[in-house]
């Protein structure tokens, strides 16, 4: 009973920690995967975990455990934030896109989020996950998250700290507007194309008047945004590939925000 008292409150803290790197994490936040499944992956992995790095660790007994419980659900919380920032980065490429081919207002349900989203940004954001899910990433996730108790451990680690001297926050801001920007250049091809299109079709409604330029221009836009889809999804698989090592790359970066 006394090795299980000594370990339960170390063990829980690096529960919270997984479990809750899972809940924001993508694909493992994908509301197709089970409850029951995610919860038995982090219990697991926590039991993995502890054996590796919770072994002599002392945690206190006091209120002041209460603090850690959030610390740890905090800190899973903020990689699998960074995680799905980069993520997102198709949903919003497609977004630009939607609004150039006018796809804006045929919004779709996204299976893997429950929620709305683009029908360009919704088809590229599958595509990812599968190619993802073939790159083996989320073995990378998992080795991530096990990493992370190397560098911060569930004992004593100043990440109260940082969030006080503002560094979690800024190095959250520039991940937000590296993802952002990233998008946008997944994007821009597409938009160059459309735009291209767009002074095209007023050339014509000048020099021929009599053409109907709503009429025209709606089918028109829809076969070059779909003929330059399907030139750029091959190329998009490579892309990707540098979007999980800049993905990977931060994760890492965050995790060496602690000394």
């Amino acid at each position: 009973m006394d090795i299980i008292s000594q370990a339960f409150p170390v063990f829980l803290l690096i529960f919270c920690r997984i479990s809750s790197f899972l809940v924001a994490a993508p694909v493992f936040s994908s509301k197709g995967v089970p409850n029951i499944f995610k919860i038995g992956l982090a219990f697991f992995i926590s039991i993995i975990a502890y054996l590796l790095f919770g072994i002599g660790v002392s945690v206190p007994s006091n209120g002041e455990y209460i603090l850690f419980i959030v610390r740890e659900v905090m800190i899973g919380l903020l990689i699998g934030y960074i995680a799905t920032l980069f993520f997102t980065v198709v949903q919003i490429a497609g977004s630009f896109i939607d609004m150039q081919i006018g796809f804006g207002i045929a919004n779709v349900i996204d299976p893997l989020t429950g929620m709305q989203s683009p029908v360009v940004g919704n088809f590229k954001y599958v595509f990812v996950v599968l190619l993802f899910l073939g790159l083996n990433g989320h073995h990378f996730f998992i080795d991530g998250i096990m990493h992370s108790f190397e560098w911060m451990n569930v004992g004593a680690n100043p990440f109260f700290e940082l969030i006080a001297n503002g560094s979690i926050f800024k190095f959250a801001a520039k991940s937000f507007i590296h993802a952002f920007m990233i998008a946008f250049q997944v994007a821009a091809p597409m938009i160059v194309a459309l735009f291209l299109a767009d002074v095209a079709l007023g050339f014509l409604a000048r020099t021929a008047p009599q053409f109907n330029v709503f009429v025209v221009g709606i089918p028109f836009k829809f076969i070059i945004g779909i003929a330059m889809l399907a030139l750029v999804v091959p190329s998009f698989v490579y892309v990707m590939q540098q979007i999980f090592e800049t993905m990977f790359q931060a994760m890492d970066q965050l995790l060496r925000l602690m000394p």
